[in-house]
C-alpha cells in the first residue's frame, strides 16, 4: 500500500507515492545502495528520530514527524556519509533532494499521509 504525503499547512502535496519502511530490515536499509527516487517518491521510516547516508549514491531531503505529524526538523540535500538525528521525531520522510523547497515545507508544518 502507498501513500501520498500532504503538507495541510500549506497546502502542498510532498509526494505522490511514499512507501513505508516500518520493520527492522527495511528501516534499516533505507534507501542504502538504492538509485534516486523516482520524482513523486519518498520512503517513510517509522519509528526513527536519526538517520545516516552511509553508503548513499545521491543527495536527498529528510523530513522529521512528531507523533502527531508536526514537522520538527528538516535536512534538505544531505549529502553522503552524513548523520542526522532530531529530537522528538517519530518519523522520517526520506525524498529526492529539493522536494522540501518546492513543497515550501518548515519546521512548524503539518503533514497527512493518505492512502492512494
Amino acid at each position: 500500500m502507498t501513500q501520498r504525503a500532504v503538507n495541510t499547512s500549506k497546502n502542498t502535496v510532498v509526494a505522490t507515492h511514499v512507501e513505508n519502511a516500518n520493520n527492522p530490515i527495511t528501516r534499516f536499509f533505507g534507501l542504502m545502495g538504492k538509485p534516486p527516487l523516482p520524482e513523486g517518491q519518498g520512503l517513510l521510516i517509522t519509528p526513527c528520530s536519526d538517520i545516516h547516508s552511509c553508503w548513499m549514491r545521491f543527495e536527498f531531503d529528510a523530513i522529521f514527524i512528531d507523533k502527531n505529524g508536526t514537522v520538527v526538523d528538516l535536512i534538505e540535500r544531505m549529502k553522503p556519509w552524513r548523520l542526522k538525528f532530531a529530537k522528538g521525531a517519530r518519523s522520517v520522510l526520506e525524498l529526492n533532494g529539493g522536494v522540501i523547497a518546492a513543497s515550501q515545507t518548515q519546521v512548524g508544518d503539518v503533514l497527512v499521509f493518505e492512502e492512494n
